[in-house]
């Protein structure tokens, strides 16, 4: 029997209701903002079509902290691979905004054509530092805009609000439990990784990285069963290494039966608790009373986990309290890099931004510098073709014009990725992202690892870049009084 159109869905008539595929669309050049395609066709139409270098930085670090850790190059390179408009692509933006048909046909043939310079996935960033640096012709460059702050933005937050929990966690594992709160999963489960979590929840995301995946039993299984101690047995009887939830009905009840059920599978059949979690209630009073009773049991060697509206902050407490918790289960304040009201910091976004700081030929710096002026402060933007140094271990990081002479005992932290729409440059996987990113925080200075930071690292602009941007005001100031 055929597949065939029901409403929303598609009905296989034989077996079963499955997704309509269109409801989930596979990205397509229309991952933009519909103002970045009247720009595009505004300067199509118009001829502005040289050579643009936009900036694609943040303006503060996220959650009030000292550092920002860098992610989302491959999502973004992935997004660039398939940027194309197709036929249906084009169909929809004629009827909706009547473009000249060549337009519409520039955008059949339009891929992406340009080079890009980026710091690499788990690379310590801080702000106004450009995390990617295109360079492409302009309508092209104007509309994958959206794309990369998309791609960029959500996978620098999470990555740093992991790096956050894991900094926090001293030692202590965090797990990715973010799936059902994640408004991107895969991102979510990808950027945790990187930034250092053990494992995720998400199922998909395991496999499609080749990450560890992990879980205990959810409250539903034991409530199933017409006791605790029977779901327990039920569970431990079935796996071979199981973790057990305690906090369905009685905490210190449900530690008994766990203890019960899982000595009764290791003597009879060799399976092994390996963990027992909270996910609510006094985590910090009850985890003491968990690892105390399970010593007093001998085993020594089944963890404490909590989970439960779990943040940095609170791992940071408990910590410093000496609780006896051995891993973390964070779900939404990792998965859509919240903040927290109580300790005052903003989260949900990091404010990533895509600017334009050059346009036109490469013979006349002056003339090809642009820079945006209105609003002042740091909505400001620094011009130029710029590159990123770090002098010494965290000394301070200097923002260079490109083709000035490098400074001493520096680290360059931009490299050529993308070369007239090809990779040049061999793109880290996720695990070597992740170990990047592990070495660079183990480098990082004291004050910077600590939560809030009042005192933020320096980065400087450079002689060079400072007055291109004096010439560029100046510049633009005789033009509108001329004009």
């Amino acid at each position: 029997m055929p597949i065939v159109q029901s409403g929303l869905i598609t009905e296989d008539r034989e077996r079963r209701y499955i997704a309509n595929p269109t409801i989930t669309p596979i990205p397509t050049a229309l991952y933009t903002d519909l103002y970045h395609v009247d720009a595009a066709y505004v300067a199509w139409k118009s001829g502005q079509m040289g050579n643009a270098t936009f900036d694609l930085y943040t303006r503060s670090n996220p959650f009030g902290g000292g550092f920002m850790l860098a992610a989302g190059l491959e999502p973004a390179l992935d997004y660039l691979r398939a940027f194309k408009y197709t036929r249906e692509d084009r169909d929809y933006l004629q009827r909706i905004k009547g473009y000249d048909p060549n337009f519409l046909e520039y955008l059949r043939t339009l891929r992406f054509t340009g080079e890009i310079q980026a710091i690499a996935e788990g690379e310590i960033a801080f702000p106004n530092e450009p995390l990617l640096r295109i360079t492409a012709p302009f309508p092209e460059a104007l509309i994958i805009e959206s794309g990369l702050l998309r791609s960029i933005g959500i996978s620098t937050l999470i990555a740093t609000k992991a790096a956050r929990l894991t900094l926090a966690a001293r030692g202590a594992t965090v797990a990715d439990f973010a799936f059902r709160r994640a408004h991107e999963p895969f991102l979510a489960a990808r950027s945790g990784y990187i930034g250092g979590c053990a494992s995720t929840s998400f199922v998909a995301a395991a496999r499609e990285y080749d990450i560890p995946g992990s879980g205990t039993i959810p409250h539903a299984l034991v409530q199933a069963y017409a006791d605790e101690l029977t779901a327990f047995r039920a569970v431990a009887a079935a796996l071979p290494a199981y973790s057990l939830l305690l906090d369905t009905y009685d905490v210190a009840q449900g530690l008994e039966n766990a203890i019960v059920a899982s000595s009764e599978a290791r003597e009879s059949l060799g399976h092994r608790m390996t963990a027992v979690r909270l996910d609510s209630g006094d985590l910090e009073a009850d985890s003491r009373m968990c690892r105390a009773r399970l010593d007093e049991a001998e085993m020594h060697d089944v963890r404490v986990l909590v989970s439960g509206d779990i943040d940095e902050y609170k791992i940071e407490r408990f910590v410093r309290n000496g609780a006896p918790i051995a891993g973390y289960g964070v779900g939404g304040n990792l998965g859509v890099g919240l903040g927290t009201i109580e300790s005052g910091t903003v989260g949900g976004v990091i404010g990533a931004v895509y600017k334009l700081a050059w346009y036109g030929g490469d013979d006349d710096e002056r003339a090809s510098a642009r820079i945006k002026l209105a609003g002042g402060g740091d909505k400001s933007t620094w011009p130029g073709r710029k590159m990123v140094y770090r002098i010494g271990e965290f000394e301070y990081d200097l923002i260079e014009l490109e083709g000035q002479p490098a400074p001493t005992h520096n680290r360059s932290l931009m490299r050529s990725i993308v070369q007239r729409g090809h990779l040049v440059a061999e793109v880290p996987s996720i695990k070597e992202a992740r170990a990047r990113a592990e070495q660079s925080l183990a480098t990082l200075p004291d004050r910077l690892r600590e939560l809030t930071v009042t005192e933020p690292y320096e980065v400087r602009m450079s002689k060079a870049v400072q007055s291109l941007r004096a010439d560029t005001i100046a510049r633009l100031n005789s033009d509108q009084v001329g004009a």
